[in-house]
């Protein structure tokens, strides 16, 4: 289960689509440094505060305003908040939802940029596709620019045919102003990003769930076990996580089923340990989690987790093998094939879990690694 199998998600998924998109990379990198909170905020704020000030600005009375635009204004701003309430639920958005809140802001942005009686507040409406190209540049690929750059072409392309008559020079200038402040703005963020992103990207990260391969898993658990001293006393906790029932799953709902399971699962992983935690997708179910504890008591983590994975849209459940062992003996092993023996433990502890119907964890603590004896593992039973 947990041998070198490789996800069968990337088959489903076309590579250069998954190349091209770094959602899941950089929603995995503001989880790994604990902002993921802030940053659905951040997003949910831009998102009512485009819908809300030029609606207010509007029905304040700005200008001379039929009924009809103050009806579409009112839609536009209910819209938004719909659009702020998605980013403010307890799980990530998922990448379509993002896509389609890409769209709709477009559509929102150019609307109200039209609207508005005065050419000046149509400019600076125009203006606010900025804050748009900077989410895309950062969650998405570059080339989804063309979705806002679009409608803002439009847009301007409407505004100058008004008021070019009105007055031609004032008019080429917010033009070109609106051209340079959206393309230099996305641009410096895109060289931001490409220096941030680690040479490894396509290497490290397992592209759908946007947590680490197993390869990258046993190079972090290396590097953690090397930075600890002899004399630590804590304990390195491995956690192994298999979805009851996959197979059926995938026969029920598919191979776009299955990836969503594996996306919602891995997304609850990353929310629910720490920040410093090192998670990785290893096959098409199966999830491992390594961490350091200054007790030999994981139930705490593990009952987050099998909460956390109940909670998703699927309802889904996991068989949950634990192992836990004083890191100490450890320091003077060779790392990888101190995990080798971790993992298989862990595996065997699974596959108790699954025997006794699944949805159930099983616990090994301090295991003889010499021997590759698991002993007697404690059973936490739970329908």
């Amino acid at each position: 289960m947990f041998d070198g199998l490789r996800s069968s998600s990337a088959a489903a998924i076309s590579p250069a689509l998954w190349r091209s998109d770094q959602y899941y990379w950089f929603t995995a990198v503001l989880a790994a440094r604990g902002m993921q909170t802030a940053a659905c905020r951040l997003v949910a704020l831009s998102i009512a505060a485009l819908g809300l000030l030029p609606a207010a600005l509007i029905l304040g009375g700005y200008g001379a305003q039929g009924p009809h635009v103050r009806i579409l204004a009112i839609v536009l701003a209910v819209g938004s908040l719909a659009m702020a309430a998605l980013w403010l639920r307890d799980h990530w958005p998922t990448r379509v939802q993002s896509l389609v809140c890409v769209v709709l802001v477009s559509v929102v942005i150019g609307a109200y940029a039209l609207i508005v009686p005065s050419p000046i507040m149509g400019f600076l409406g125009a203006a606010t596709y900025v804050t748009l190209g900077v989410f895309v540049v950062c969650f998405h690929a570059t080339r989804l620019l063309a979705v806002p750059w679009s409608f803002g072409a439009v847009v301007l392309g409407v505004l100058f045919a008004r008021e070019a008559s009105v007055d031609l020079a004032v008019t080429v200038c917010a033009s070109v102003l609106v051209v340079l402040l959206n393309v230099f703005v996305a641009m410096g963020c895109r060289v931001v990003i490409k220096l941030l992103q680690p040479d490894a990207h396509h290497g490290d990260i397992e592209q759908l769930t946007g947590l680490l391969h197993r390869d990258a898993f046993y190079r972090s658990v290396a590097t953690l076990l090397a930075s600890r001293s002899r004399s630590d006393d804590k304990y390195l906790v491995v956690v192994a996580v298999n979805i009851d029932s996959f197979s059926l799953l995938l026969g029920l709902s598919g191979a776009r089923g299955g990836n969503r399971a594996r996306v919602t699962v891995g997304q609850a992983l990353r929310e629910t340990v720490r920040h410093n935690a090192i998670v990785a997708h290893v096959s098409d179910d199966d999830f491992l989690i390594a961490d350091t504890f200054t007790t030999a008591d994981a139930s705490p983590l593990v009952e987050r987790i099998r909460g956390a994975i109940a909670a998703t849209p699927q309802r889904l459940t996991a068989s949950i093998g634990v192992v836990c062992t004083p890191l100490p003996p450890l320091a003077a092993e060779p790392p990888d094939e101190v995990l080798d023996k971790l993992i298989g433990i862990a595996t065997q502890a699974i596959e108790q879990a699954r025997m006794a119907g699944g949805n159930q964890v099983r616990y090994v603590l301090r295991p003889n690694l010499e021997e590759g004896n698991q002993g007697d593992p404690e059973a936490d039973k739970t329908a």
